[in-house]
């Protein structure tokens, strides 16, 4: 069994998701007033919810996915895009999960995601 507290299990976790490039901005935007949230995401999000063993990283990612997109948090939804395919879903995937928004939490909402993701996959094409 590891020592590690959840912060430390979160930042691990985190940075493999997200990038260290992400991770390192985050915390070089971290001020005084924003600094016990970006904790609060550490220990919780990645520490807890991200370790947990009951779902394993991709499907973490779709159902991420599919809440930021109904729920219209676009920034996130992008950010996520990303560390859905850093954890192994391939756009068929991303594609789906995106099919089942538009039933379940409306066309303009899938219509609006679908756009953003494939600005990314068309991205990652080019790099």
């Amino acid at each position: 069994m590891s020592d590690d507290t959840p912060h430390d299990a979160g930042m691990r976790v985190r940075r493999a998701v997200l990038g260290d490039a992400h991770v390192d901005r985050a915390n070089e935007r971290k001020t005084e007033f924003t600094a016990d949230f970006q904790d609060f995401i550490t220990r919780y999000a990645w520490g807890e919810v991200w370790t947990g063993d009951g779902v394993d990283r991709p499907t973490r990612s779709m159902l991420t996915l599919a809440i930021l997109a109904a729920t219209g948090c676009e920034d996130e939804f992008a950010m996520h895009v990303r560390a859905a395919r850093r954890n192994g879903l391939e756009p068929e995937r991303i594609k789906e999960v995106l099919m089942h928004v538009a039933i379940y939490a409306g066309v303009p909402r899938a219509n609006t995601a679908f756009g953003i993701a494939n600005a990314i996959l068309a991205d990652e094409r080019t790099e």
